[in-house]
């Protein structure tokens, strides 16, 4: 048997279940092999989804994570399937947001953490929920989001 830092996955290259809900889903990570240096990692989720807590109606969103690993990197179809898994959950939109950002905080240990949460609007107002662990770290490259401010038709 290999000593391979993939040998503990037990999502990718299989069929997989969306979990019911956040709390049941399963985060997966792997060693960082380029742990001597820093650089960024960017995960995007332009349909993200949840449910209004209050009307059960669908919520949804484009997440954008950047994290400068450490020791850990997410394995990713992990962090699709624990993202898909807000599918079925209600919150609102600074605690999804949160709860996420948190999550992999928690889990991960990066160096640096920051999520943006660009909601599309409920009732004619949009929310974008911004959090960060701490300051840029000086000398990786963390370009812009790349997601434009909530415009309507003006």
């Amino acid at each position: 048997m290999s000593d391979s830092i993939y040998d503990k996955l037990t999502q990718l290259g299989g069929a997989t279940k969306i979990p019911q809900s956040p709390e049941e889903a399963e985060l997966e990570r792997v060693q960082n092999p380029q742990a001597d240096i820093q650089y960024n990692v960017r995960f995007t989720a332009p349909e993200f989804t949840s449910l209004c807590p209050m009307t059960g109606a669908p919520d949804f969103a484009h997440l954008v994570i950047d994290y400068v690993p450490g020791a850990w990197l997410v394995e990713s179809k992990s962090l699709k399937l624990y993202l898909t898994s807000f599918r079925n959950h209600g919150a609102f939109h600074e605690d999804c947001t949160i709860s996420i950002a948190r999550r992999l905080q928690d889990f991960l240990e990066p160096t640096w953490l920051r999520i943006g949460g660009y909601w599309y609007p409920r009732g004619g107002i949009p929310i974008d929920v911004f959090w960060q662990t701490g300051p840029l770290p000086a000398d990786v490259w963390i370009p812009d989001q790349g997601v434009a401010p909530y415009r309507g038709r003006g």
